[in-house]
């Protein structure tokens, strides 16, 4: 059974960080390129960072460039993003996908984790 599961949201103030974590099983997560993608209340699915199969490129929205920093460790079958200052407007439901840069839902996908962003 395919299983992602996003852990590491929660609420934190406007300049912290949280670092999310996804861990896959049950696919051959070293053969997927990886993403976030991200949905706030009442909006649609924003893609937020994607990252090659083994690590060697990684692509970033504007809106987090600078801010956030996507990785895997495929030992561990583990998609990692470490999101630093944080603004509200990163407040969403954060998920991890396979896939890049395409701003949708790929093949596998996680229930989320929800991220909130507020002093």
């Amino acid at each position: 059974e395919v299983q992602l599961a996003e852990s590491g949201g929660g609420l934190v103030q406007p300049g912290g960080s949280l670092r999310l974590s996804c861990a896959a099983s049950g696919f051959r997560f070293d053969m997927y390129a990886m993403k976030w993608v991200r949905q706030a209340p009442g909006k649609g699915l924003e893609w937020v960072s994607g990252i090659a199969m083994r690590g060697t490129s990684e692509q970033y929205a504007d809106s987090v460039k600078g801010r956030f920093t996507i990785s895997r460790d495929n030992d561990k079958n583990t998609l990692y993003l470490q999101m630093n200052s944080l603004v509200p407007g990163d407040t969403a439901m954060y998920y991890c996908t396979t896939g890049y840069t395409n701003p949708s839902f790929g093949n596998y996908r996680g229930q989320g984790t929800q991220v909130t962003v507020s002093s």
